[in-house]
């Protein structure tokens, strides 16, 4: 049998774009022609869907490239523009629950040889006990190579205060809120509200105090010691360091380190701040002690800017972390 000759026309596409349908034209030899209506029409809610997503991913990247893009010159603020000697000052603001920015920026101001002095301007009300006592080390450890002096803001107080007492001299307004010298836990106890909507809770430990300050129980009589015992321990390492700090003779320290606070002005009566004054006047006592000679210029170190999803993720995650945790350790004041 012989086998006929096929010959096949080379397959032609034609495509067409419209707003209102999607042709897609299949013209080989012998074929129909398909035409298919555009699939916003179809699924008229998913296309919209998909719109609006495509237009949040495209501004999300948009406004990632400008954090990543104003971030790139992020460096001392003025330092490259300024010639000479200069004060840094370096800025410590709210609750103290982390310190490595502050280290860092102790760190680079502490290697620049334009850097003569530091001032450390402080605005908080104090925070957890880690961190506090790693800045102190780091500013004393700073106050050996460069003076430091500590600018005491609206409220320095507790840990706002601990971290002060590293540096060369302290300067506060007559109104600053200080002292507070002391130290805080706080536990919240839900066994009775967990009893009336009929919740049990079930906690398997491996030690007998692993789940010491527990929100499902009530404290045993040890418990509390246990935890008395280290505030204490941790008070006395507070009222040590002023004294030290401050030179000022412990027994006296622990006379007014009972948790109240004070005015600057108090303050300065009772040796815990050196002088009355503002910023400015805490950049030239820093300045002159320094070594600078005539006009003093202060500079300060631009905070790093995260990409703005990374910013994002780790603002979820900071938060995450407040809520789920169970168990705080401060050393500082609640202001109501």
């Amino acid at each position: 049998m012989r086998r006929a000759n096929t010959r096949f026309a080379p397959t032609q596409f034609y495509i067409k774009i419209t707003l209102s349908n999607f042709h897609i034209l299949l013209c080989p030899t012998g074929h129909e022609v398909y035409n298919k209506k555009m699939f916003s029409r179809r699924h008229p809610y998913l296309f919209f869907l998909l719109i609006m997503a495509s237009i949040f991913g495209a501004s999300v990247i948009g406004i990632s490239i400008l954090f990543s893009l104003s971030g790139k010159d992020s460096d001392y603020s003025g330092l490259n523009k300024l010639s000479g000697e200069k004060v840094g000052i370096i800025e410590i603001r709210g609750v103290i629950n982390d310190s490595k920015d502050i280290l860092d920026k102790l760190k680079r101001f502490r290697a620049d040889n334009s850097i003569k002095a530091i001032v450390v301007r402080i605005d908080s009300p104090g925070g957890s006990v880690g961190p506090s006592q790693e800045i102190l080390r780091a500013i004393k450890k700073t106050s050996l190579k460069k003076k430091v002096v500590a600018s005491l803001g609206s409220v320095a107080a507790s840990g706002g205060y601990y971290v002060a007492v590293g540096a060369d001299g302290i300067v506060a307004n007559p109104g600053t809120i200080t002292g507070s010298i002391g130290v805080v836990m706080g536990f919240t106890n839900f066994q009775e509200l967990l009893q009336k909507i009929g919740l049990i809770p079930v906690v398997v430990k491996s030690g007998k105090y692993k789940d010491i300050g527990s929100p499902v129980r009530k404290m045993t009589e040890k418990e509390r010691q246990i935890l008395q015992d280290l505030s204490d321990q941790i008070h006395k390492q507070f009222i040590n360091a002023i004294a030290a700090g401050r030179k000022i003779d412990p027994l006296k320290v622990e006379a007014i380190a009972d948790g109240r606070i004070f005015s600057g002005e108090e303050a300065k009566r009772l040796g815990l701040i050196d002088r009355i004054g503002n910023l400015e006047d805490a950049v030239e006592w820093a300045g002159r002690m320094g070594g600078i000679k005539g006009k003093i210029t202060s500079v300060y170190i631009k905070d790093k800017r995260l990409p703005f999803l990374q910013y994002l993720a780790e603002s979820a995650l900071d938060k995450i972390f407040i809520i789920v945790s169970q168990r705080y350790l401060y050393a500082d004041v609640i202001m109501q």
